[in-house]
């Protein structure tokens, strides 16, 4: 009986395998939509009986699934109701430069914005419809390689650069949790910024601004500035929209006073812009939204979920630890396996996925290093930030969906922007590490 179940595990964790390859490289390549390999998953799952439905489903009861939803609805208001038009259009006097500065400077405030605003997803929903117009009025219409440009622009640099900003995004959080929980250890908000701002927010920030304007070039219609004239006064519906957005925006930078999730924030939000009169949306309007990226972001959770539940992650992990060159006094060495190990296992689980699995093999790695625990943790966020294709990160394909970006042209910046990350990045981390005394 025992080597029975033995037997079924086994299977379980093969197909469960299986599984997440299919399903990954389905993602990666784009060959069907996103929301049919979505299907695929949950369709298979159940079938095979790799969970219970709980587990399986769990993406739709995380508030990262609602958090898109709504999301998403609140960036239609703001489009439909020509407030990120008007939005964009005070901003255009500042930002009618060159390209390069405009890109420079979506970049900069998607960064700033992380600072008081805890939701990457909610940063996306708030930006997107922004940008959208200011490229409207610089004449970067749709299609336009610039335009592409600066939708990634805040897409990659949302969950990229907010990575230094201990409470800025998931993966931080999952990691400092899962720090405290299992080792007792506490991050404190000014070291972590203090540790990981200058290289993977400022200098990666110069990096990926130089890949966008290199893989994007254009140019911004020169007389834009001058046309953009004087706009009508406010509407009830953008007073209104413009009342909800500012509670929306004070609820979620005082989080830490009231603990209400930032995902039921947004969803109250989204609720106040449907309903009627009060509201800024017909209810009919719901119907614009594209519920497959919602989909996707679920069965991407899910799969997370079922990964961790049949045990394939931690045996994924145990693996690497195995084959790993961790050796006691080669601080250079160590750092750039433990940040590969944090990177494989972002492509694996996604960035939410891999702090989780990750920190469960700190002690382990810790260890085997000689590194003192506290760099072991703190390392895999050199490894998380680096990604290399856009469905490990739900930001960037919600960004993807908002701005009408294909699939191709996010996948090569994610790729160009990872290998630098990997190859200029990582070590002028070390660098930065060893100047504040981490490693002798």
């Amino acid at each position: 009986m025992q080597v029975a179940s033995i037997l079924a595990g086994e299977q379980t964790v093969l197909v469960t395998a299986l599984l997440l390859v299919v399903c990954m490289g389905l993602w990666a390549s784009g060959i069907v939509a996103e929301v049919v390999t979505a299907m695929l998953f949950f369709a298979a799952a159940m079938l095979l009986k790799l969970a219970p439905a709980s587990t399986v489903f769990s993406g739709f009861s995380s508030s990262a699934f609602w958090l898109v939803l709504s999301g998403m609805v609140v960036g239609l208001a703001i489009t439909r109701t020509g407030l990120g038009t008007r939005l964009a259009r005070s901003l255009a006097g500042r930002l009618s430069g060159s390209y390069t500065g405009f890109v420079a400077a979506i970049v900069t405030l998607s960064f700033l914005l992380a600072f008081v605003m805890p939701s990457n997803l909610g940063r996306i929903a708030l930006l997107i419809p922004v940008v959208l117009a200011l490229c409207d009025t610089f004449g970067l219409e749709p299609g336009r390689p610039g335009r592409h440009g600066a939708v990634l622009a805040v897409g990659l640099a949302t969950p990229l650069l907010s990575a230094a900003i201990l409470p800025a995004n998931v993966p931080n959080l999952v990691m400092a949790g899962t720090a405290e929980t299992q080792y007792g250890l506490h991050l404190a908000y000014l070291p972590y910024l203090l540790l990981h701002a200058p290289v993977l927010a400022g200098v990666k920030g110069l990096v990926l601004v130089a890949a966008i304007v290199r893989l994007f070039p254009d140019r911004m219609h020169p007389t834009a500035a001058e046309e953009v004239g004087t706009m009508p006064s406010f509407s009830p519906e953008e007073r209104r929209l413009t009342i909800v957005l500012a509670l929306t925006l004070a609820f979620w930078v005082t989080d830490s006073l009231h603990h209400i999730a930032p995902a039921w924030i947004g969803l109250t939000a989204a609720v106040i812009c449907l309903l009627p009169r009060v509201g800024v949306l017909p209810a009919e309007a719901f119907g614009a939204v594209n519920l497959r990226t919602c989909f996707y972001v679920a069965a991407l959770l899910g799969l997370v979920a079922v990964v961790n539940e049949t045990g394939l992650g931690a045996r994924l992990g145990h693996v690497l630890l195995g084959v790993a060159p961790l050796e006691p006094g080669a601080s250079a060495q160590n750092f750039g396996v433990l940040t590969v190990i944090a990177s494989i296992f972002a492509v694996a689980v996604t960035a939410n996925g891999a702090p989780a699995l990750y920190t469960a093999l700190a002690g382990e790695m810790s260890r085997a290093s000689g590194l003192d625990l506290a760099s072991v943790v703190m390392i895999q966020v050199v490894g998380y930030s680096t990604l290399f294709l856009p469905y490990q990160a739900p930001p960037i394909v919600m960004a993807m969906d908002l701005g009408r970006v294909p699939l191709r042209s996010a996948t090569i910046l994610t790729i160009v922007v990872g290998l630098a990350s990997l190859f200029v990045i990582a070590p002028l981390d070390y660098l930065w590490w060893r100047a504040l005394g981490r490693f002798p």
